[in-house]
């Protein structure tokens, strides 16, 4: 090596060296907490998954389960929620660890895997892992039967399911399955509703949402049980927000917030008739169309596809429906409740949806103030049923038998105690079929969320600008969005007589 080379290579080492010092002086030491780096950001940035149960846009902008609880735990720290969705697992994760947001809460099970590498918080509810075919496809009697005539399982790669059929291989060392990267769970359940798959695996609240839309899915074996369910954050000896995380589902659940909450989004889904379920989609696409600008034009307040649902509740979309007890019309009104409402003809059906809507805005109207807003009008739909002396008849026994009085998962609980003599007795209205005003309330809950699948599907629920956004991470700040709801009316041009 010559001398002119051996002085070009100092002057770069030289160089190196002092780009070293200057990035060195540069940089300072973040001796702050995670909570303190939070709090002066002002911002909790909260990792999810894009799905039906932790996040979506909604009809009044963004709503999911785990979205409203990280709402709540934002604003136990004083901070703004900066929500960002994901569309696949694979990318969630990574996102935390380089550090992209703080927590990641996206209703997913712990696992040994998880935890070696990342800190769950508490557990917050718990689910079975359920292996599901097509209904009338052919089903599995056992695991020895999976791969049986060429049959395909897939899963989601890196997820749960993924594990639990690593561990069943030990066993059954001829297991085979496919894990697929760039998916999610809901989309391998329709294409096994579409017959494009013969089995996935998925978690059992996630398969009861689905069936809403999907009712030819259908489980047939049961493989986990009893998972729980939490958050998850970077392994850290900083336990200034872990601590706070701790305190935080400690109090949701000691206050009853956490039960309320569940129940908001999936209480409803506990029973699953395969055959109404199928029919009520099949009525979406062909009689809903018929109605919809008016439940639209009467809405008002209210959302027009639970006017929609309570309608289908009460009449299956028929306007001529007549009941032996003399309730007639799209929304079955009684006489009396009709004139009282201002309807003179019944079985008009614009008249009958006016009228029915104004009714429920009545019982809306008289629901007790102490019960929290997005479940008065589950109580509201009650009174609609059996009326609102009878609905306060189950809400002064669920107090008497220690429940909340104005929680719907406590009251529905005692609603069929009214046709019990040992316990109408003791209530000022007496007896009452409060068994139908339960299973009335939740089907129209259900229902309401078959329609709102069926719109995601087709892609027709209203998305923010962002939202809209093609690529697979998007950073929503969430603000309280107002949609327009179209007010165009039809003309009935036959007129129906009583």
């Amino acid at each position: 090596m010559n001398i002119n080379e051996i002085k070009r290579q100092l002057q770069l080492l030289a160089g190196l060296i002092s780009m070293l010092l200057l990035t060195a002086c540069e940089w300072h030491y973040d001796n702050r907490t995670k909570l303190e780096q939070i709090r002066d950001s002002g911002v909790l940035r909260v990792g999810t998954l894009n799905n039906q149960l932790s996040y979506y846009i909604g009809f009044d902008g963004p709503t999911g389960f785990d979205f409203e609880l990280a709402t709540r735990f934002a604003d136990s720290l004083g901070v703004k929620l900066e929500m960002q969705p994901a569309y696949t697992l694979s990318d969630l994760f990574p996102t935390l660890e380089r550090g992209d947001v703080d927590i990641i809460a996206a209703s997913l099970t712990i696992t040994e895997n998880r935890m070696e590498h990342f800190r769950p918080g508490p557990a917050y509810y718990f689910v079975s892992q359920q292996l599901v075919y097509k209904n009338g496809h052919w089903r599995p009697r056992n695991l020895t039967e999976l791969n049986k005539d060429g049959a395909r399982i897939a899963v989601v790669e890196g997820s749960s399911h993924a594990i639990t059929l690593e561990n069943i291989q030990h066993e059954f060392q001829d297991l085979t399955w496919d894990s697929i990267k760039d998916t999610d769970d809901d989309e391998l359940l329709k294409q096994v509703a579409d017959g494009q798959l013969d089995f996935t695996i998925a978690d059992s609240v996630e398969i009861a949402l689905i069936q809403r839309t999907h009712p030819t899915i259908t489980v047939a074996i049961e493989l986990a049980e009893d998972e729980p369910v939490a958050w998850f954050m970077k392994k850290s000896q900083d336990d200034s927000v872990y601590a706070l995380m701790i305190e935080f589902f400690g109090e949701q659940n000691q206050s009853g917030k956490l039960a309320a909450l569940a129940e908001k989004y999936f209480g409803h889904v506990d029973s699953f008739d395969f055959v109404d379920t199928r029919a009520f989609l099949r009525a979406i696409n062909s009689k809903l169309p018929n109605w919809e600008p008016l439940f639209k034009k009467y809405a008002d307040e209210f959302d027009w596809r639970l006017l929609a649902a309570l309608s289908y509740q009460e009449s299956h979309w028929d306007p001529l429906a007549v009941s032996p007890t003399g309730v007639r019309g799209m929304m079955m009104l009684t006489l009396p409740t009709a004139q009282s409402m201002g309807v003179t003809n019944r079985l008009n059906p614009e008249h009958s949806i006016r009228g029915g809507a104004q009714y429920l805005r009545k019982m809306m109207n008289r629901v007790p103030d102490s019960i929290h807003e997005h479940e008065r009008i589950w109580f509201a739909l009650a009174s609609y049923n059996i009326g609102f002396g009878h609905m306060m008849d189950a809400r002064h026994l669920t107090k008497a038998q220690g429940g909340n009085p104005d929680a719907w998962v406590d009251v529905k609980q005692r609603l069929p105690l009214l046709a019990n003599r040992q316990y109408y007795m003791q209530t000022r209205y007496g007896y009452a079929r409060g068994y139908e005003a339960k299973n009335y309330v939740e089907n129209i809950r259900r229902y309401y969320q078959s329609i709102i699948g069926h719109e995601q599907n087709k892609g027709m629920v209203i998305h923010s600008e962002e939202a809209d956004n093609a690529n697979d991470w998007q950073t929503i700040k969430v603000t309280t969005k107002q949609t327009t709801v179209d007010k165009t009316a039809i003309i009935i041009n036959a007129v129906i007589t009583e």
